[in-house]
């Protein structure tokens, strides 16, 4: 992959870099000191959480200020363009790292540098926008901080670029409903032009895959614009009654939705929901319902509102959240996921007093292997665990990687759970593993644990020191056996 990543003392600055068309873009969205945004917020809270840094943001370049949209950590609300590091990023054309700010001639008196609880990390992303030309103005950056040097891996700074892109499309789509709003208004105040807006509202419908609807309470007829129409994949004009508008929602999300419109039109409450759908030809898609009462004459009338095809951002931000959850040698969760995964479960236990058992496996011979053959055959071994462990007839437990050699599963089947040996047998048996290099083969197999969650064990911590010392045990009487063998052997 061809990245181009800005470090150290420079940083491309584009030539038609033009510092007033893009203060002129970022106005036209309205971004600057509005109210907190949960999408916003959302997004920079993954980045922190992603990229494990304890400091993440939001931000927007003004004349002569930084704006902190959303934020994670200690930031000020705004602070001086000129001492930002968000500054240097808007004048670059990618991703801009600095390792070690202190180390930066550009950075080493800066305040943010210098003062109390320094910032020594620094990574952030342009964030970019269309001016009315259609040109991208760098209107802002998205980035994450640290108070320790450290840098990214390629995945750490692939997954900046995509937050960075889902910044840019929520902006865009917040943009696209702000257009949509004033549209709406113009069309009430200047119904001469209706004709004019109804084309105009079309094409933002085609580009936002968003549609309208309308529904009159008393009246089992749904109105929809062909917005809507597009997203069920149907030809526009067809009659559709509510229910056969809900008829394409799957049982759980039909009745969620049913609930909610009965609600908006008990309560006057508006609503904003994500459901799952399944379009006119079967195609599985993720929907964004919005609603609210109309009221005439002092009476609840009608509701109306918004449909709108998310599935490409539900995606993303799916996929994102599993890779940050996934050991990506094994494919099995990793010890974050592992953790809250296994605190879940002590808290279900608790109220529901079913049975919780956890195992715990050490692979024997694994460092031998990584030492002797290299790496890459220490990989492969790891490969092999997590394929064997992804087994079908442990697909109801939980399994992850806790780091390095050891490996954790989250058993809730009471029917394993009532013979613990023999899963710990079947586990043990299943980690038998011998690879070859270079005509030279080893093995490895796994030390096994497997115990219940002890009466009054209320933590995550007090139940993997409980798990760990059995296993430690077993390790001892693992060793103990080989020895014991060594010795008959000898004789």
């Amino acid at each position: 992959m061809n990245r181009r990543i800005t470090t150290a003392a420079s940083f491309p600055i584009p030539a038609s870099f033009d510092d007033e068309c893009r203060l002129a873009t970022l106005q036209a969205h309205a971004l600057l000191d509005s109210e907190p945004e949960t999408e916003f917020q959302s997004l920079v809270s993954l980045a922190a959480e992603m990229l494990g840094c304890p400091v993440a943001a939001l931000t927007l370049a003004d004349r002569d200020r930084l704006w902190v949209k959303s934020s994670v950590g200690p930031l000020p609300r705004q602070m001086p363009r000129n001492v930002a590091f968000c500054d240097h990023t808007i004048q670059s054309t990618d991703l801009m790292i600095v390792p070690d700010l202190s180390a930066d001639p550009r950075f080493a008196r800066n305040p943010f540098v210098t003062g109390e609880d320094a910032t020594r990390f620094y990574a952030g992303m342009p964030i970019r926008v269309p001016d009315l030309a259609g040109t991208l103005q760098p209107i802002g950056s998205l980035c994450v901080m640290d108070t320790t040097p450290r840098s990214l891996s390629g995945a750490g700074e692939q997954t900046l670029r995509h937050l960075a892109k889902l910044a840019e499309a929520l902006i865009a789509a917040r943009a696209i409903a702000r257009r949509a709003n004033a549209m709406a208004e113009l069309s009430e105040r200047q119904a001469e032009r209706l004709r004019t807006k109804d084309r105009i509202v079309r094409q933002v419908e085609r580009l936002a895959l968003i549609g309208s609807w309308r529904t009159v309470i008393g009246d089992s007829r749904a109105i929809w614009s062909d917005g809507v129409y597009r997203i069920h994949e149907l030809p526009p004009g067809q009659d559709f009654t509510v229910e056969q508008g809900l008829s394409f929602y799957p049982p759980e999300s039909r009745a969620a939705l049913r609930a909610t419109i009965e609600r908006t039109i008990r309560t006057g409450e508006a609503f904003d929901v994500e459901l799952d759908f399944v379009s006119a030809t079967g195609r599985q898609r993720r929907v964004r319902v919005m609603g609210e009462r109309e009221m005439l004459d002092g009476k609840a009338h009608s509701v109306v509102g918004m449909f709108q095809d998310v599935t490409e951002r539900h995606a993303l931000e799916t996929q994102l959240r599993r890779n940050a959850d996934t050991d990506a040698l094994t494919l099995l969760a990793n010890r974050a996921a592992f953790d809250r995964a296994l605190e879940q479960a002590i808290g279900e236990a608790a109220v529901t007093t079913e049975p919780l058992g956890l195992v715990l496996i050490d692979l024997d011979g694994f460092k031998l292997i990584n030492d002797t053959l290299g790496h890459p055959a220490g990989d492969e071994v790891l490969r092999i665990v997590g394929q064997r462990l992804r087994v079908e007839w442990l697909a109801g437990c939980f399994v992850g990687r806790l780091g390095g050699d050891e490996f954790g599963v989250i058993v809730r089947d009471s029917v394993l759970l009532a013979e613990p040996e023999r899963l710990r047998t079947r586990i043990e048996q299943s980690l038998a593993i011998s690879i070859t290099v270079n005509g030279l083969t080893m093995s490895c197999a796994g030390t096994v644990c497997a115990t219940s969650l002890p009466e009054g064990c209320r933590t995550t911590r007090d139940f993997m020191h409980h798990a760990d010392s059995r296993l430690y045990a077993a390790k001892r009487d693992r060793v103990g056996e080989r020895r014991r063998g060594d010795r008959r052997h000898q004789g």
